[in-house]
């Protein structure tokens, strides 16, 4: 009965060892390790972008279509975007039905002011001609009766009186009639000068019209390689797309040789990015080759992206490098080194776990099995994070949850509560 009994027990005790070295084994062998390290811990921001050129020149369309009230005209034809061209080269082609009617009115105007022109030049002259035989027949009438004055020296008085009054009145009447050609002149002079000013004010329309309607072909400004300008909903132009008055340019002239990354970057991040820090930039169409940067502008006003209601801030970075592979609308990608500490600790930001709202703890590795540690985190980026306190150089921790260890307490550091609130270990801290 004893030896049952010892071979009982004996049983059992190889089954606890045995369990107890499986679930230590299978523990391990679960966990996935990472050993913390020490080193300079960079903190990046990395956004996807677009090249740009930082300066280019703008390919345009006729500048005048509002003073014609124009105010928009569709992209008849446009040249492929990419396209090296010369100076001078045909860049594209505007729909002119709209100037044409614009033309034709333009050119009626234009004849009906020749015409009251003409008519007014005729009338002047009939009228001033009119006036002028009339001043020769009152200047005759005065010498008649100046002659009907002297004949009637030897006669009564009263002829003589009636002679002289009449050679008066025949005075008065030429030279009120000289006075009213003087206005008459005028008269003319001012009329034609009146249909004058409105004919000449037609001419210098339609003038302007055809003028303008040279420019609805629009050839390059310079040498360079075409890119498409976009319209405000980011869509570039393309054939059948209007060219509105307001803002008539088509594609630019970039300059290649200098570039900029046009990125955007979210408000939970942006705080972190300043002018002057330095890029690492990858270019997706050419994986293999790396260029650097500096961050030049960063947006002081947000804004909201298409379909989120996420709030962006526009970041320019120029390229450092010139390079003859660059293109506009290239997509990069921008490695943002917002900050650079100094001999730290840290850890991959799979190995942090959090115990409500304040603990955060590891899995921290000691003999054979783990303990959940509490921590102390600093910043961090996105893949790693700096361990100010709870765990050294070199020591173990898990970037896996343990199996079987989420009812275990949380090995709190010296002085920390699992009850205590982020707030107040921050205030200690300070």
């Amino acid at each position: 009965m004893n030896k049952k009994i010892i071979i009982g027990l004996a049983i059992i005790a190889v089954l606890v060892v045995s369990y107890f070295a499986f679930s230590s084994v299978a523990a391990e062998t679960s966990a996935i390790y990472a050993t913390a390290e020490k080193g300079d811990f960079a903190v990046t921001v990395t956004t996807t972008g677009e090249l740009e050129a930082m300066n280019s020149v703008k390919i345009m369309g006729p500048t005048g279509m509002r003073a014609a009230r124009i105010w928009e005209t569709k992209i008849n034809k446009l040249i492929p975007e990419g396209k090296v061209v010369k100076k001078g080269d045909f860049i594209a082609s505007l729909d002119q039905s709209g100037l044409r009617d614009k033309i034709q009115e333009a050119e009626t105007n234009v004849t009906k002011a020749q015409a009251q022109y003409d008519q007014a030049v005729l009338d002047s002259t009939l009228k001033l001609r009119e006036a002028r035989d009339k001043l020769i027949n009152l200047k005759y009438a005065v010498e008649e009766k100046k002659i009907v004055l002297e004949q009637s020296q030897f006669e009564p008085p009263a002829t003589i009186k009636q002679a002289n009054i009449e050679v008066e009145k025949a005075d008065r009447a030429f030279s009120q009639a000289t006075k009213n050609y003087q206005v008459q002149v005028d008269q003319a002079i001012a009329k034609v000068r009146e249909v004058s000013a409105e004919l000449s004010k037609e001419s210098r329309d339609l003038s302007f019209m055809l003028e303008l309607q040279k420019g609805f072909t629009i050839t390059a400004p310079e040498d360079g390689m075409i890119i498409y300008e976009r319209e405000w909903n980011g869509q570039k132009k393309k054939e059948g797309s209007n060219l509105q008055a307001w803002n008539p340019t088509v594609a630019t002239l970039p300059d290649l040789t200098k570039m900029v990354s046009k990125t955007y970057v979210n408000e939970v991040d942006i705080r972190k990015i300043k002018i002057g820090q330095t890029v690492g930039i990858g270019l997706d169409a050419f994986p293999d080759k790396q260029l650097t940067g500096v961050v030049k502008n960063v947006a002081n006003v947000g804004e909201q992206k298409p379909n989120s209601d996420a709030k962006v801030f526009e970041v320019s970075i120029k390229i450092n490098e010139a390079d003859t592979t660059l293109r506009p609308s290239m997509t990069t990608s921008n490695a943002i080194q917002a900050d650079l500490i100094k001999d730290v600790v840290f850890l991959p930001l799979e190995a942090l776990f959090t115990q409500g709202d304040s603990v955060s703890y590891v899995f921290k590795k000691e003999g054979n099995g783990f303990i959940k540690q509490q921590v102390m985190t600093g910043k961090s980026n996105e893949t790693s994070v700096i361990i100010d306190k709870g765990i050294a150089v070199g020591e173990t921790v898990s970037i896996a949850r343990i199996d079987g260890m989420e009812e275990e307490d949380v090995v709190m550091l010296e002085g920390e509560s699992v009850n205590d609130t982020a707030e107040n270990r921050k205030k200690r801290k300070e």
